[in-house]
């Protein structure tokens, strides 16, 4: 008998006792003689034996094991961010002594795609599982709330009827942009133009309505010629953005906001081949801080988020409701702060 094939059964036999007494010793009950206890753990060591975790999960044990989800199109391999996402909740999760299965939902209305998604769930091969990249409303994650499952949502607000099972986290996108439109305005800039992102998520429609917010407080008028929209937060983005705005027979502003830094690197990429310099022809901010920002030519002055924070703070939350089943509603808001580096100018 190969020694990954034997059961609790054999195990029982070997060591010469009850199914139900090597099942004692492996829960550590406490009513199992000393001398019991040891000689089936013997047995235990010698046959490298695990107990079965459909059979765990089916006595109402966790499968210590928490899902992740991107939902994405695009090349994840190749986005430094989103990596930096994956490694922050599986290093955190292990620290609560959990595993971490990932997956990749490269389209959220591919019925067969989200069956396979939503099957994991019921067949408790998780036990919650944390979304990153999903739209301001994803019906199959609103059923797997709905069914009670532990659910963490990245880049989302709460519903109008909150439940305790279902753990959301935003960016203060309104706080950023303000902090970004207020310092080229403090550069003397009057003419800011806005690459957005994807619309459908959180994150786009908040910098966007804080970009408009921001200007009207500084007394700046918003150029539609200038709101280049993307669609999504890849570098493709801001670089199709800028070379549609090259196409137009407009003015350029002084100044642009990117919806993140992946995009303002495009975009300084279009800029260059249209032999256009940042800063001294355009100033460019960009927003989250990437890793390769600092590194960038020029130097690219941004808005700092802090994923790594806000991922370890959902991951805790998230294992803390799988093993206490707390009622509490959580949401939580991850601040910004302005990096000032060398791709904006006073003017």
């Amino acid at each position: 008998m190969k020694k990954t094939e034997i059961n609790s059964t054999e195990i029982a036999k070997l060591a010469g006792v009850s199914r139900s007494t090597v099942s004692r010793v492996i829960n550590n009950y406490s009513n199992v003689p000393a001398e019991t206890r040891e000689k089936v753990l013997k047995v235990i060591q010698q046959y490298n034996y695990f107990p079965n975790v459909s059979a765990q999960v089916l006595a109402g044990k966790r499968a210590r094991t928490i899902g992740l989800f991107l939902i994405e199109q695009g090349n994840v391999s190749g986005d430094m961010l989103t990596n930096m996402l994956i490694v922050s909740v599986i290093e955190h999760a292990s620290e609560h002594g959990y595993y971490v299965l990932t997956h990749i939902i490269r389209d959220a209305k591919d019925t067969e795609m989200i069956k396979n998604v939503k099957e994991i769930f019921f067949q408790r091969r998780i036990d919650g599982g944390i979304f990153i990249g999903a739209a301001i409303h994803e019906p199959f994650i609103e059923e797997l709330v709905d069914e009670g499952f532990v659910i963490g949502i990245v880049d989302q607000t709460l519903s109008d009827h909150p439940e305790p099972n279902r753990i959301v986290s935003k960016f203060n996108n309104d706080s950023g942009m303000k902090q970004a439109v207020a310092y080229l305005a403090g550069l003397g800039h009057t003419s800011i133009g806005v690459i957005n992102g994807d619309m459908n998520r959180l994150s786009g429609q908040t910098k966007y309505e804080g970009y408009k917010t921001a200007m009207r407080m500084c007394g700046l008028q918003v150029n539609p010629n200038w709101v280049l929209n993307g669609n999504d937060f890849h570098e493709s983005s801001g670089y199709k953005a800028i070379q549609k705005l090259m196409s137009q027979e407009t003015d350029l502003p002084t100044a642009i906001i990117a919806a993140n830094d992946s995009v303002a690197f495009g975009a300084i990429r279009a800029l260059k081949e249209h032999k256009l310099r940042v800063p001294e022809d355009l100033s460019m901010i960009g927003f989250d801080d990437h890793a390769l920002s600092e590194k960038h030519h020029p130097a690219l002055t941004t808005i700092r988020v802090d994923f790594s924070d806000m991922l370890k703070r959902m991951t805790s939350c998230l294992i803390t409701k799988i093993e206490q089943k707390t009622t509490d509603i959580k949401e939580i808001t991850v601040d910004c702060s302005l990096v000032v580096r060398e791709s904006c100018r006073r003017i």
